[in-house]
């Protein structure tokens, strides 16, 4: 480039994100050096020289029995700095490609999609009429894959915050210097912290941890991505005030399974979910209670100074004579000034409705939407004063978080094995001494015909109260729990009935067969199937079709159907081609099913963290779906780790909704005005997931699989963890069938296989490159443009590129028997070797100049990385050997192994 040449945004991007590397460099020197003087301090002098052989000086340290676990747990520190000083530094990066192209440049962003849309000829009148058609529902979930206590996460936000901090440049020397020792007495606490769990946490502690997002980040995020909507609109050049009030924005919900998801976790009862629905609603209503008395501050406006609507002041009468003694204290609270006068007022009814005061009609609101009316009369009154900007600025946000929170806070989804059900079924059959009871063993069309049969009928076979058996009072006392929930509040708070492994369409009668049994109305709540292995996705649309056409669900049907999705187990199933491949065709059939049901779809995705499991970056996510999938309504699960990952901080909490805001905004904008048809490599991709299927279920398949995979992996550790509440395995079955795909993606990726995210690729591309030539061209002509493709392909190189082969040799070390280990890891080798040539043949060019930041973070992060494996293969052959004939020995093993696993975690910034 010439020096008097202009940059292009290319090459201005490439500047900002080179110094962006730096700065890492930078910053990750000086936290370091922070916490290399608070261990001299605390004298440590040995882990802190130990610590920085690692990090500074490129080598592995062989550590000395004496210090080992002072040295794992610096480690660990050591990474959860570097992955706070990356995150820090990737919202910098974001701030000045903003500042210096312009926010049409961040991928994702709402300036982004709406350059998209004006490129693609979209008007004014369009767009807007798109966004209020959005509905967006992240659930979070507590999967046991945040290997972290709270108390770390809270250090987290924390340390974070002082990171952002010192890098304000109005501080003066001797502010530095209190900004240092801030850092210092913070790393000094976080080293006298216990890493991991001692104890498995509970669900009430898992509950109170995605409520601290639920009530302390989503609702300030919320605001934030509002406006970062607002201000995008107007760079676009369109009106100011089309966006003026809520119900012209996106619809932003959130969801829970904690309290709700009992497939598999003895620990979720009836009580923990009838909890778990009161909790949630006295902090929503808290939650706007504290943002009335904000705004109760803020309207000090005088009856004298402005004009005052004469509804206004009838409300406030009106309002007054329902409290009476209690109405005329509020009024005399603020004399002569009305507007504050009618918020005291509403703060009385929102009392009332939290402590179910509830004996004067009109004193309380018997929903949020109550609320939502009263609200927007305030509006209005404000508009008839001339206060426009008041409006916008204080009232909106309470207005958007009514919308959002309700008086639920998040929609609890309540969800069971189909299995579960069945032995339920089982169960009432017998108590009704029916001449056939052996439910279980029955086939399809036989359930069918018993359900179908039932359900004309609203005799329950159950005398409420009575126990049944095990599975059937579980499956009954919860849904007698939500009965009694969407009695006394409505619906609100109730996401959806989710049935996992759904096989047929009798999993999904079944549920109306228990709404029935507790007299519950059918209809009230969405029953969803989650369809989770590669021969459910392929025969899902077929189950939906027959399901819809049934008359129970016609009499009942709304205009919308959720289905979910299952990514973890799909992949354990079949690898990771297959399992993407079969979702996508999945989306594609069960659209038409619902365009002929005249129904809209609503997916629901449960994805997790890792890359096999769904996880990236969500605007990536949403451009791979079939285009035309997404009709406005979308959920997906947030699990374990994710979390804290994409929202312990507000302005990457802020980044990551409005990803998913204006991603789902965009893709809906498909199926309103359809692109023009693309020739697509579909047959191409039916044979690459024919082949991958196959060649990696011969693996799973192998004979003496398991022996190996339980040898060379650290999943019995896994199991024994304590970092989360449910168990590893649904029923405690040693099969692979039975062990959950968290725990066995978690477990591959501890040992550096990452296995699950790339095994058979390799092989289905060679084959189809040597069987058929011109499908194999085809692929490689779509590889760059067809987003599907892209984003499958460069998320499978990125876990081949994070797989490490020196440390998949070191854990099949532990493998016993020599031929079994040599036969299975040198097929494994020869496939990573063999998707290595693969994909970079696919997606062309140098793989150091594509992938030149992801490489620069794994080579920092190896030396450590190999350290700690190091560690954890020789402390499993000693655990092992011992855990049988010396329990008390092999417990403080396990206690280090686990620390070890979680220093792992943070160093490949993924569990499961």
């Amino acid at each position: 480039m010439s020096p008097l040449s202009t940059p292009s945004v290319t090459e201005l991007k490439h500047q900002i994100e080179t110094d962006g590397f730096k700065k890492i460099g930078h910053d990750l020197h000086l936290v370091s050096s922070y916490f290399s003087n608070v261990l001299n301090d605390l004298s440590e002098a040995l882990v802190a020289r130990m610590l920085f052989e690692i990090s500074e000086e490129d080598k592995v340290v062989a550590e000395e029995v004496a210090h080992r676990e002072k040295l794992v747990q610096a480690l660990s520190i050591y990474f959860q700095l570097m992955n706070l000083v990356e995150e820090n530094a990737a919202v910098q990066f974001r701030r000045k490609v903003e500042n210096r192209i312009g926010a049409e440049h961040i991928r994702g962003s709402w300036a982004e999609t709406f350059t998209r849309w004006k490129e693609a000829g979209l008007t004014e009148d369009q767009i807007a009429s798109i966004l209020p058609q959005i509905q967006v529902q992240p659930v979070l979930t507590a999967h046991p894959t945040e290997a972290k206590r709270v108390s770390i996460l809270e250090l987290h936000r924390e340390f974070y915050l002082m990171l952002v901090k010192k890098e304000n440049a109005i501080w003066s020397e001797t502010e530095l210097q209190v900004i240092e020792e801030s850092f210092h007495a913070l790393l000094e606490r976080w080293w006298r912290s216990g890493e991991v769990y001692l104890e498995k946490p509970d669900v009430s502690s898992e509950r109170s941890a995605v409520m601290h997002y639920f009530s302390k980040v989503f609702p300030e995020a919320l605001a934030l991505s509002d406006k970062r909507l607002k201000y995008a609109w107007q760079a676009a050049g369109f009106s100011a005030t089309r966006l003026s009030e809520p119900e012209h924005y996106p619809t932003l919900t959130f969801g829970s399974w904690v309290g709700g998801d009992r497939d598999g976790h003895p620990y979720v009862t009836a009580d923990v979910t009838r909890d778990t629905l009161q909790l949630h609603r006295q902090a929503a209503i808290q939650l706007i209670e504290t943002q009335i008395k904000s705004l109760i501050s803020t309207l000090s406006f005088s009856e004298h100074r402005s004009y005052v609507p004469p509804t206004l002041l009838l409300k406030i009468h009106d309002l007054r004579e329902k409290f009476g003694t209690k109405g005329q204290k509020a009024i005399e609270r603020n004399l002569h000034e009305p507007w504050r006068q009618f918020l005291n007022l509403i703060l009385l009814k929102l009392e009332n409705t939290r402590t179910e005061q509830l004996s004067e009609a009109g004193s309380y609101f018997t929903n949020a939407a109550e609320l939502q009316e009263d609200l927007r009369f305030l509006r209005q009154t404000l508009l008839d004063a001339g206060a426009h900007r008041i409006a916008g600025t204080y009232l909106f946000p309470i207005e958007r978080q009514v919308q959002c929170f309700g008086f639920h806070l998040a929609k609890l989804d309540i969800r069971q094995n189909s299995a579960f059900h069945d032995k339920a079924i089982e169960q009432m059959l017998t108590f009704a001494a029916l001449p056939e009871t052996d439910y279980c063993n029955w086939d399809e069309n036989k359930k069918m015909s018993f359900l179908q049969q039932e359900l004309r009928s609203n005799r329950p076979f159950v005398v409420s109260g009575t126990s049944v058996g095990p599975e059937a009072d579980q499956v009954l006392s919860c849904f007698q729990v939500v009965k009694e929930h969407c009695r006394r509040y409505g619906t609100d708070g109730i996401g959806s009935l989710i049935v996992s492994m759904t096989r047929g369409v009798s999993d999904l009668l079944a549920v109306y067969l228990f709404m029935r049994e507790v007299g519950m109305q059918p209809g009230l709540l969405q029953v969803v199937p989650l369809f989770e292995t590669i021969d459910d996705l392929k025969k899902s649309y077929l189950i939906m079709d027959e399901y819809l056409s049934q008359n129970q669900v016609q009499q009942l049907q709304k205009n919308l159907q959720e289905v979910m999705l299952g990514y973890s187990d799909s992949n354990k199933d079949g690898g990771i081609v297959a399992s993407r491949w079969n979702i996508h065709q999945a989306e594609q059939a069960l659209t038409r099913v619902a365009q002929k049901h005249k129904l809209k779809l609503k997916f629901f995705h449960g994805i997790g963290g890792t890359i096999s499991r769904g996880g990236g970056k969500y605007h990536r996510f949403l451009d791979g779906m079939p285009s035309g999938s997404l009709s406005g309504a979308i959920k997906l699960t947030v699990q374990g780790e994710t979390i804290a990952q994409q929202f312990a901080n507000l302005v990457n909490a802020t980044y990551n909704l409005e990803m998913l805001l204006s991603g789902t905004a965009l893709q809906t904008s498909f199926h309103l005005y359809p692109p023009a048809k693309q020739d697509l490599p579909y047959e191409a991709l039916d044979a690459l997931s024919r082949l991958s299927l196959e060649y990696y279920q011969q693996l799973i398949q192998h004979p003496r699989f398991i022996e190996f995979y339980s040898e060379c992996t650290p999943i019995d550790v896994v199991e024994l963890s304590k970092i989360g509440s449910r168990p590893a395995r649904r029923t405690g079955k040693r099969t692979l069938n039975d062990l959950r795909a968290i725990p066995w993606v978690f477990s591959w990726n501890q040992s550096r296989f990452n296995l699950t995210a790339w095994y058979g690729v390799g092989y289905a591309l060679e084959q189809l490159q040597q069987k058929d030539p011109e499908l194999y061209a085809q692929l490689k002509s779509q590889a760059q443009k067809w987003p599907f493709l892209r984003y499958a392909l460069i998320q499978i190189e990125t876990n081949l590129l994070n797989a490490d082969t020196e440390m998949m040799k070191e854990y099949a070390s532990l493998v016993t028997d020599g031929a079994l280990r040599s036969e299975l890891l040198s097929r494994i080798l020869e496939e990573h070797q063999r998707s290595m040539q693969q994909i970079d043949f696919m997606l062309g060019g140098n793989t150091a100049e594509r992938r030149e930041n992801l490489l620069t973070n794994i080579q920092r992060r190896r030396n450590a990385l190999s350290t700690l494996h190091k560690m954890q293969t020789r402390l499993l052959k000693e655990w092992r050997s011992i855990r049988e004939q010396n329990p008390a020995e092999a417990d403080v093993l396990l206690n280090q192994l686990l620390v070890i696993t979680t220093a792992i975690s943070g160093g490949v910034k993924n569990t499961g």
